[in-house]
């Protein structure tokens, strides 16, 4: 078996127009198709990073909390890599959106920093 790449991510979240106004209009994700499905009471937007598909954005009635910290087993973040990160933080800031202090990775010793999506999930900047 050959696997070619990531063909996308989901995630549920808990307040959908909270939640599309942040990738969209904080991280700028681009939309590539939004659709209301009745029989589910639920949207589904698809969501392109660069020039590829990859984040599918639900909306589910009630769906459960996913603990994040301390860390549970599972998927533990998102990461997007970025040409620079200084100026990143300095627009998610200037957003309102907290973000820990940039780190520098020991092995790849590539800069990295933290902060959350409206519903905690952890997402990671990765500098090029």
């Amino acid at each position: 078996m050959k696997l070619n790449k990531i063909h996308h991510i989901a995630i549920i979240c808990s307040n959908y127009e909270k939640s599309k106004t942040f990738y969209v209009d904080v991280l700028g994700l681009t939309v590539v198709q939004e659709v209301y499905r009745e029989e589910r009471n639920s949207f589904k937007l698809d969501l392109a990073v660069g020039d590829e598909y990859q984040i599918e954005l639900f909306s589910f009635p009630n769906p459960p909390e996913r603990p994040s910290y301390p860390e549970a087993r599972g998927l533990r973040h998102l990461a997007f890599e970025l040409d620079n990160i200084d100026k990143a933080v300095k627009e998610l800031e200037e957003k309102g959106i907290e973000v820990e202090p940039i780190r520098v990775d020991s092995l790849s010793e590539k800069r990295f920093t933290f902060f959350a999506d409206p519903d905690g999930l952890p997402i990671e900047f990765y500098e090029k």
